[in-house]
């Protein structure tokens, strides 16, 4: 089977590619966190380079406790024996999918490479929208039609995929709407795969978070890492914790780790454990990061949303998912696909198409991330973690100018290209 580089991946490569140039770039393609590794964490991963062995397939004791205890403390029961330690989350779903077997529901749009790993698998991802403003899970009632129709033309599904808070739109689900999920899922006999990578990073850490193990616990995985939360995407190291109903589940994971990847690296592990025993310094970082973070992203859903695209309001994550039907005439432009292509080539911006993350190609909208805005050296970047006004910082500043730049001179370029072809 042929696949293609991951869409966020390639981007950041065209970036890459026309920085060496001398072209400018506006990088709001890459979801990375752009942030400077907490000294504590490096220090723990220093003291911890001498561990060169092989170590247990689903974790050490110590990550899969501490792991454990950041569950517990999120309300969520969580025994040591059913977690699995893999080299980031991502190789985590693939092996659940491939341990699960079968076919796979993903949210239309969903992170790219939920689709993705599912071809791996050589079956069709079953794409099912998501409620108007509530990205990462399906519609309730659209999950069973779709699965319904696939089964009736004697297609298996076993499982589907969640994003908590969401990639690409940055939105939460209400609980209402994981209720009525999980309903279904239960109804349909699905087993739930929560990614909950974001979930620390959600905005308003006060709100009703709606973990499907609420509703349907005997069913539901959940993973997540520390790629997002503290900016260590490059470390490889995430944990999924399995229900005690599906304990063979656990052990066919550890099975398929255990031919893929083998353990995890031994030092990550040793840092993973203490950062997700969360000692204060660790707390304390992940807040001021989800403050800069919220305060750059809402920044920037109010360039796009003045320039006239329809944007959810940011709820969590680093991402927008501006909708520019509503410029389709203006813009000239017919697929998601033209529109991201002339953003980079013309403007030197790098974006994603909605068509990258499941979306029909004509649907005119864009995954914007904001979190490489930060500054170019770690000294901007710390800075950026402590400032009361971030936005306001010059590199920042400058950043947002330049979208409504762009987002100006796209419509009226379009509009003068338009009136010249008429003329």
């Amino acid at each position: 089977m042929s696949v293609a580089i991951s869409a966020t991946l390639a981007a950041n490569e065209a970036l890459d590619h026309r920085r060496r140039i001398g072209l400018p770039v506006l990088p709001l393609a890459f979801g990375e966190a752009g942030l400077p590794v907490l000294p504590s964490l490096e220090r723990q991963l220093g003291t911890a380079a001498g561990r060169g062995a092989y170590g247990p397939v689903a974790g050490s004791p110590d990550l899969r406790t501490a792991a454990a205890g950041y569950w517990h403390r999120r309300g969520l029961p969580a025994d040591p024996g059913l977690i699995v330690a893999g080299p980031g989350s991502k190789p985590l779903l693939y092996g659940l999918l491939l341990a699960i077997g079968g076919g796979v529901v993903v949210p239309r749009p969903s992170w790219v490479s939920y689709a993705a790993q599912t071809r791996l698998m050589g079956a069709e991802p079953i794409f099912v929208e998501t409620p108007p403003g509530e990205g990462g899970v399906p519609d309730p009632d659209a999950l069973r039609a779709a699965v319904t129709l696939e089964r009736a033309a004697g297609r298996p599904v076993s499982c589907l995929v969640v994003t908590l808070p969401d990639n690409p739109t940055g939105t939460l689900a209400r609980p209402e709407t994981v209720r009525r999920m999980c309903e279904a899922a239960r109804e349909l006999d699905l087993i739930i795969i929560a990614d909950q990578i974001y979930r620390d990073l959600l905005f308003d850490q006060h709100t009703d978070f709606p973990c499907p193990t609420r509703y349907a616990p005997e069913r539901t995985v959940i993973t997540t890492a520390l790629s997002k939360n503290l900016a260590l995407g490059g470390w490889r190291i995430g944990v999924a914790l399995l229900p005690e109903a599906l304990s063979g589940l656990r052990d066919r994971l550890a099975g398929v780790a255990s031919e893929i990847w083998s353990s995890t690296s031994g030092p990550t592990q040793q840092a993973a454990a203490y950062a997700f025993a969360e000692p204060p310094e660790v707390v304390e970082r992940v807040a001021a990061s989800r403050r800069l973070h919220e305060t750059v992203a809402r920044a920037m859903a109010e360039r796009f949303t003045a320039a006239g695209a329809r944007v959810p309001r940011p709820q969590g994550g680093f991402y927008l998912y501006p909708d520019f039907e509503d410029l389709r005439e203006t813009l000239g432009v017919e697929t998601s696909a033209e529109l991201a292509a002339l953003l980079l080539d013309r403007y030197g911006v790098g974006v994603l198409p909605g068509s990258a993350f499941g979306d029909a190609p004509e649907a005119l909208r864009l995954r914007v991330a904001t979190s490489l805005l930060y500054g170019e050296t770690d000294e901007q970047r710390l800075t950026a973690l402590t400032s009361p006004d971030p936005a306001g910082l010059p590199w920042i500043a400058a950043a947002l100018d330049r979208t409504t730049e762009v987002l100006t001179d796209l419509t009226a370029s379009a509009c003068e290209e338009r009136v010249a072809v008429t003329a």
